[in-house]
C-alpha cells in the first residue's frame, strides 16, 4: 500500500507539472502567433546542415481563404472537426488499437490537436509529447472559436520545404492567392498536408493524385462559417526571409509519379458519407 501510495503521489505531481507548464494559448484570440515550435525546428535542421533557411509565410485571415480549401482539409484531416471538442474520441480508440495491435502510429489527430503540436510541440511520438498536445488541444478549444482555430491552422501549417499556411502554398505551387484556389487545386493541397516533404502539389505522385480525387468527390458536404472576427484584415508577410511579392510558381504540367515513401501514413480519406454540416 506505501509503494502505491507513493507512485500515485508521484503521478499527481508529475502530470501537475505537465499542466502548470503548459502554454496559455489565450492570447491567440486576438494575436496571430509569429513562430512555430515546428519553424524553429525547420530553422535548426538547416543550421545544423548548413544551408540557407527559406521561410516563405502571409498571413491571411479566414475571410481571404477558399471555401474550397476549408473544405478539402476538414475532409482530409478532420471531417468532425465542427462536432468535436478537441479530441476525436473514437478516432483516438482507433488511433491506439493501431499503435497496440499492429505497432505503428496511425493518423488519429484532429485538427487543434495537429495546432497543437505545430505551435507549442515536436514532431516525437512520445507519450508525454501526446499528453501535452491533448491538454493543449482541449485549452484551445475552450479559449478559441473553432472557426479561428481554424484560420490558424491554415496559416501556420507546413506545406513544403519552406511554405508555411495557405497563401504562401498557394502563391508558390499555382501562382495565385489563397482566395482563389479552384476546388481540384485546394485537393492537391489538402493531399499533401499528411506530408508535404514527401507529397509536392507542384508535382504530385500516383498517391498524392488518388487522394485528390477522393477529396473532391466528398468536398460538397461542408459548409464552413464565412466569417469569423478579424485580428488583422490585411495580409501580414510573417518572419519571411524573401519577397513580399508571390515568387514563380513552379511547372505544373505533366504529373511526375514518385516511389511511394515508405514511412508509415494514415490511412486515406474514407469514402463513407460526411456527418451532417453545423
Amino acid at each position: 500500500m506505501r509503494i502505491a501510495g507513493t507512485l500515485a503521489a508521484l503521478a499527481f505531481v508529475f502530470l501537475a507539472y505537465v499542466y502548470l507548464t503548459l502554454p496559455d494559448v489565450r492570447a491567440l484570440a486576438k494575436t496571430n502567433p509569429k513562430r512555430t515550435a515546428f519553424s524553429e525546428l525547420r530553422e535548426r535542421e538547416a543550421a545544423q546542415a548548413g544551408k540557407p533557411l527559406r521561410h516563405y509565410q502571409v498571413w491571411v485571415p479566414y475571410t481571404r481563404i477558399s471555401q474550397n480549401l476549408k473544405r478539402a482539409v476538414l475532409v482530409a484531416e478532420d471531417d468532425a472537426f465542427w462536432q468535436h471538442g478537441g479530441i476525436d474520441m473514437e478516432q483516438l480508440k482507433i488511433s491506439i488499437r493501431n499503435d497496440i495491435e499492429k505497432g505503428q502510429v496511425r493518423g488519429g489527430s484532429t485538427i487543434t490537436q495537429q495546432l497543437a503540436k505545430n505551435l507549442y510541440l515536436s514532431p516525437a511520438r512520445d507519450p508525454i509529447r501526446k499528453l501535452r498536445e491533448l491538454i493543449i488541444a482541449r485549452r484551445l478549444e475552450a479559449g478559441l472559436s473553432k472557426a479561428r482555430i481554424f484560420e490558424i491552422y491554415l496559416n501556420v501549417i507546413e506545406w513544403g520545404d519552406g511554405i508555411w499556411g495557405a497563401e504562401a502554398a498557394a502563391r508558390s505551387y499555382f501562382g495565385s492567392s489563397a482566395a482563389s484556389l479552384s476546388a481540384e487545386q485546394a485537393a492537391l493541397l489538402a493531399g499533401a498536408i499528411i506530408n508535404p516533404r514527401v507529397y509536392s502539389p507542384a508535382h504530385p505522385n500516383a498517391r498524392l493524385l488518388r487522394r485528390q480525387r477522393i477529396i473532391l468527390s466528398r468536398m460538397g458536404a461542408y459548409v464552413p462559417p464565412a466569417a469569423v472576427p478579424v485580428v488583422n484584415s490585411q495580409p501580414q508577410p510573417s518572419d519571411t526571409n524573401e519577397e513580399a511579392g508571390a515568387p514563380p510558381p513552379p511547372e505544373f504540367s505533366e504529373p511526375a509519379v514518385e516511389p511511394e515513401p515508405t514511412e508509415k501514413e494514415s490511412p486515406e480519406p474514407a469514402e463513407s458519407p460526411a456527418p451532417p454540416q453545423p
